[in-house]
């Protein structure tokens, strides 16, 4: 009986090794039950197990009073429990409410006290952040809302105080006490929508930064920061800064940073930026256009050495006042226009390089530097003044700077306009100049009979 007992044997592992194409082809949909484990990590409970926390119950309207309570997280904790679209109202009865507002959803926050400009620093609520951490940051695609409240950063370091990647961002009657190396207010894309705003900024960075946001400032005040506004425009929108007031420091340029009111950078969209009613001080470059369309209009720029300078791009100026100590516009490459403005104190009103196109027409100029009379031979000893500038776009302006117009703009008043002794009765047409520019009275004559009457020798 061997030979049949190696027979079952050698069947046996020949079946085991020969493979099944029908599994091969047609495999099993459903995998084949596994035993079950003795235990699994979802429910075995060791020695260090914890409950997982409960996810808080969100509300429609949260209120928070965290004033004199630093590091207790409740200003934290309330931003949590409010649903989306829902609103958090901030109470700060015993001091400022010390946290960092992280916002992943759609909200708004408001503070109980409203916002009062003549009294914001004791009045109304303030959101203060830890040292070194930002106030407020805005998720992508996530849009926040904030009125009456106050954010201060007292010792922010690197960070911004309001921070926002692709998110919107709108604030009204609002206040910034921020101090840093960083900007107050930083957008990175999104949108950024201030009203009624006061910013205080001591940085050596600009108060706002945009980069490629649209970006909306309304009745906005800045002051403090080595610049004002730094815009990137882009593809979201075109941005617009109408009655904006800011106030530079006034520091020379010879160190540091550039001190410019507002910079409208380049960027690979060709974005729109409109700048109406304004007021710019106290910065070296009051605008700086390098790649952008741009339009300057009823604003008033002074104390500064250049009102506006066009390294490329595009600059539409219209009645503007310009106040300063250089050059009126500068134009180094790109096309400017330059329509109705008033120049006061400049030595150049305005400048342009062989790369720039300079449109430039019916502006006025006040600068005894610039509009130094020159005294044309009439008839034979007399002469008459000549101010020329018209072929270059602006008219000499022999009457007094308005005093009106300086009181808007602070300082002690000072007449730019070149002092022409006797020019008032040369106007009415009576007498003539010499050729050093001495006026002589002469009432014999009146008017054109003045040029070919009563002369030496006859």
């Amino acid at each position: 009986m061997p030979a049949p007992v190696q027979a079952q044997v050698a069947a046996k592992v020949e079946a085991q090794t020969r493979p099944n194409f029908g599994v091969l082809l047609d495999p099993p949909t459903r995998a084949r039950p596994r035993a079950h484990r003795r235990y699994d990590y979802g429910h075995y409970r060791g020695p260090d197990w914890r409950p997982l926390p409960r996810p808080p119950h969100q509300e429609e309207v949260v209120l928070v009073d965290c004033g004199g309570n630093p590091g207790s997280g409740a200003i934290e904790s309330a931003v949590q429990r409010v649903r989306p679209g829902g609103t958090l109202i901030i109470r700060a009865r015993a001091g400022a409410c010390v946290g960092w507002l992280n916002i992943d959803k759609p909200m708004t926050i408001i503070g109980d006290s409203g916002f009062d400009p003549r009294r914001w620093d004791a009045a109304t609520p303030t959101l203060q952040a830890p040292d070194g951490l930002p106030c407020l940051t805005a998720a992508p695609g996530v849009r926040v809302e904030v009125r009456d409240l106050v954010f201060a950063s007292p010792h922010a370091g690197d960070a911004a105080c309001v921070i926002g990647y692709g998110a919107e961002i709108v604030m009204s009657r609002v206040g910034f006490r921020h101090a840093g190396d960083e900007a107050a207010i930083y957008v990175d894309g999104g949108l950024l929508d201030l009203r009624d705003a006061l910013i205080d900024a001591r940085t050596v960075s600009a108060a706002v930064v945009a980069d490629g946001a649209a970006v909306t400032l309304y009745e906005t005040a800045i002051t403090g920061a080595v610049s004002g506004v730094d815009l990137t425009p882009g593809s979201t929108g075109p941005s617009s800064l109408t009655s904006v007031t800011l106030i530079g420091s006034e520091q020379p340029n010879n160190f540091g940073p550039r001190a410019i009111g507002l910079i409208v950078r380049a960027s690979r969209d060709y974005g729109q930026v409109a700048v109406s009613n304004a007021k710019i001080c106290g910065y070296v470059e009051g605008v700086a256009v390098e790649g952008a369309s741009v339009s300057v209009s009823n604003s008033r720029i002074c104390k500064g050495d250049k009102g506006a300078v066009l390294y490329n791009g595009e600059l539409l100026f219209d009645q503007n006042r310009v106040r300063v100590d250089q050059v009126g516009v500068a134009a180094a490459s790109g096309r400017a226009v330059i329509t109705g403005n008033s120049f006061a104190g400049v030595r150049d009103a305005i400048y342009g390089e062989p790369r720039a196109s300079i449109e430039a027409r019916d502006n006025r100029v006040w600068s005894r530097d610039l509009c130094r009379p020159r005294f044309e031979n009439r008839y034979r000893d007399r002469y008459a003044p000549s101010w020329g500038g018209g072929d270059r776009g602006y008219d000499c302006q022999y009457s007094p700077y308005p005093r009106d117009w300086w009181e808007a703009e602070d300082g002690q008043y000072y007449d730019y306009g070149y002092p022409l002794n006797g020019y008032d009765r040369y106007q009415q047409g009576y007498g003539w100049y010499d050729r050093d520019g001495r006026y002589v009275p002469d009432n014999r004559y009146f008017g054109d009979d003045r040029w070919s009457r009563g002369g030496r020798g006859w």
